[in-house]
């Protein structure tokens, strides 16, 4: 979409008549930016893992929230899931071309976190001690 637009002209004519559940972007945004998305989509940045070095790479994790996470990446076309026919069978996941797109936009948003973490840590404590203002 064109940048003249304003970002209000543009989540109307994205929305297109659908309800805020169904906006194009939310959809899309909501699916990188789940609890461990983020975090593998950067792992798998550096090269491709297996599902056992993955699960060491995020110890944290459940396998079971690893799994999921992982399928649903591949759903939304970020991660590709190969198969080697070993035994026991192998199973590799990487970066497809269109989840290799969104690294540098998702690179630049991680730096920003980690440069403003301590100014949002400060915000959230005056909030919460109630003398946000």
């Amino acid at each position: 979409m064109d940048a003249q637009f304003s970002f209000a002209d543009r989540l109307k004519a994205m929305q297109g008549g659908y309800d805020l559940d169904k906006c194009p972007v939310r959809q899309v945004m909501q699916g990188i930016f789940g609890k461990w998305s983020t975090l593998l989509v950067q792992a798998l940045a550096e090269r491709p893992y297996r599902f056992g070095e993955l699960r060491r790479l995020v110890p944290d994790i459940s396998q079971r929230m690893l799994t999921q996470t992982l399928r649903d990446l591949e759903r939304d076309g970020y991660v590709y899931r190969k198969v080697h026919a070993t035994k026991p069978p192998s199973v590799e996941y990487g970066l497809t071309p269109l989840g290799v797109s969104m690294l540098t936009p998702l690179t630049d948003l991680v730096i920003w976190a980690a440069d403003n973490f301590s100014a949002v840590n400060a915000a959230r404590q005056r909030f919460d001690s109630g003398s946000a203002g």
